[in-house]
């Protein structure tokens, strides 16, 4: 049985949400984003036009095309618009992974013999525009690769269809960069030797992509010749992550349990960040010495911040922890993940802390998770 793999993504999905509320900003050059200092979130198509790019310095933004109008975002509205494109298409596919907040894979093999499988994903796209107003381009074909790669070729408001048959003609011309894998740097190493589009790259011999860039020249290659196996992962958002920890001695010392909670935090989003996971939902336990358990959660936008969530996760500990008695455990929890990368958080972070992000989770993929942290964070019990 042939896959029949779909992949749907909201266009413009902070704009969008925008424009849904506000009519007057249709047409004209947007940038949603974290202020002077801070880095560009999303950008209208009009403003991509002169040069503007998410992650972008704000300032770079505005200097490329000064007249966009620069707005600060609404998290809520954008997380909860995201839920409510999730329970639509939920409610109509056997198997949905979401992505990102934006990004939606379906699985419909099989679902040919009951309902085209083109016509089925068509009716489902035009629902959500129905029911939020906010436009939303899918492509169809036989595996993950193909079909995300078919809808942001279809962008905008778009719908493709990629048969077997029609997958290497499809992604033959189209440049490396297009292959979800191919970051800046293994776009300028593969640049060097004359590989640019995704038809040179399919015919290049495995072995000498593997030494070229390691591991993952396999499956680039086999990116690059459409073969992609990976299955569509069911979406649960009752998936978590979770640290607690039981001291030897129990413990009030207030300033040594915050720091602890810091760290905690810290560890726990390094861990997102590095499984490429977003958390909604921050959980913090406590017990007493005589055993008696507290929990108090806070729903946030999808993040993966430590500075964001430790800051949550302290205002959490404080509405728990409510009586003068010594404490024998703390625990920290992020539950509602979806896969995706450090997008949310574009809005408060400046591009100052968005190389200190990058920085530290270099020196701990390298050195390990606790080479480098911050001082609030240290952990007095180690």
């Amino acid at each position: 049985m042939n896959r029949a793999i779909v992949h749907m993504d909201l266009d413009t999905f902070f704009v969008s949400c925008e424009r849904r509320n506000n009519t007057q900003l249709q047409g004209i050059p947007l940038i949603i984003g974290g202020g002077d200092r801070g880095v560009v979130a999303s950008c209208s198509y009009e403003a991509r036009k002169f040069g503007v790019r998410s992650a972008m310095p704000i300032r770079m933004a505005l200097r490329l095309c000064p007249d966009a109008k620069v707005i600060r975002g609404d998290h809520e509205m954008y997380s909860n618009l995201s839920h409510t494109v999730t329970e639509i298409i939920q409610g109509k596919v056997p198997l949905m992974e979401k992505a990102s907040i934006d990004e939606f894979y379906l699985d419909l093999s099989g679902m040919d013999k009951f309902f085209g499988c083109y016509q089925w994903t068509k009716e489902i796209a035009e629902t959500v525009t129905k029911e939020t107003g906010l436009p939303i381009s899918f492509a169809l074909s036989t595996n993950k690769t193909v079909s995300k790669i078919g809808a942001g070729e279809a962008k905008p408001v778009g719908r493709m269809e990629i048969k077997e048959l029609e997958v290497q003609p499809f992604l033959n011309p189209l440049s490396i960069k297009k292959i979800p894998m191919v970051g800046d740097k293994t776009f300028q190493l593969l640049s060097r030797i004359g590989i640019r589009t995704i038809h040179t790259l399919s015919e290049m011999p495995v072995l000498v992509l593997q030494q070229m860039i390691g591991a993952n020249g396999k499956e680039l290659w086999k990116k690059a010749n459409g073969i992609d196996e990976n299955p569509v992962i069911p979406y649960s958002e009752r998936k978590s992550i979770s640290t607690e920890r039981t001291f030897t001695n129990d413990t009030m010392d207030i300033i040594e349990l915050k720091r602890l909670i810091s760290g905690m935090a810290e560890q726990l989003a390094y861990q997102l960040r590095h499984e490429k996971w977003l958390t909604s939902t921050v959980v913090v336990k406590i017990r007493y010495a005589n055993f008696d358990t507290e929990t108090k959660q806070c729903k946030v936008s999808y993040t993966s911040a430590d500075h964001t969530l430790s800051r949550v996760a302290l205002e959490l500990f404080n509405k728990a922890y409510t009586r003068r008695m010594r404490l024998r455990l703390v625990g920290l929890r992020f539950t509602g993940l979806v896969h995706g990368n450090h997008q949310m958080n574009l809005f408060e972070d400046t591009e100052e802390q968005m190389s200190l992000y990058q920085t530290m989770d270099y020196i701990k993929n390298r050195f390990g998770s606790d080479a480098v942290g911050r001082a609030s964070g240290f952990d007095f019990g180690k």
